[in-house]
């Protein structure tokens, strides 16, 4: 038997809308194994598919998303021990990146790596979110 929880989220869920895109591509948006929960990148997307134009209203959404899926494991962000985030601009939009995190991560820090990238899935896309959680 395996040990491997693949998260499913509610139909019509406030923050994701549904699960087509999961399952369009075929992922889950978090795995637990081995005592931690591996959240797949979270963009800043709203419930409809659209994106916003600014990277702050973009990264509310993702750590919105974040949030969801860590209450959906029963955890919030306090139990991440890692956060790997991803900026398409990175230049402009860290300041106020960092100002958003810290309303989320307020304690118990994770490790955090910063990357700058030249794309992401949508050439909307500005920002996104990955994470590893502690589970309970």
């Amino acid at each position: 038997m395996s040990n491997i929880q693949r998260l499913r989220l509610p139909e019509n869920h406030p923050s994701f809308g549904s699960n087509k895109v999961f399952d369009l591509f075929q992922y889950s948006p978090a795995v637990q194994a081995g005592g931690l929960v591996f959240i797949a990148g979270q963009v800043g997307i709203r419930p409809d598919g659209t994106v916003p134009e600014s990277a702050e209203e973009q990264t509310e959404l993702a750590f919105q998303r974040l949030d969801a899926i860590l209450a959906q494991q029963g955890l919030g962000f306090q139990d991440l021990v890692e956060l790997v985030t991803y900026h398409v601009r990175i230049d402009e939009q860290l300041t106020a990146f960092r100002a958003i995190k810290e309303r989320y991560v307020t304690r118990e820090f994770s490790a955090w790596t910063i990357l700058g990238v030249a794309a992401l899935a949508r050439p909307e896309l500005l920002v996104e979110i990955k994470a590893v959680a502690a589970a309970r």
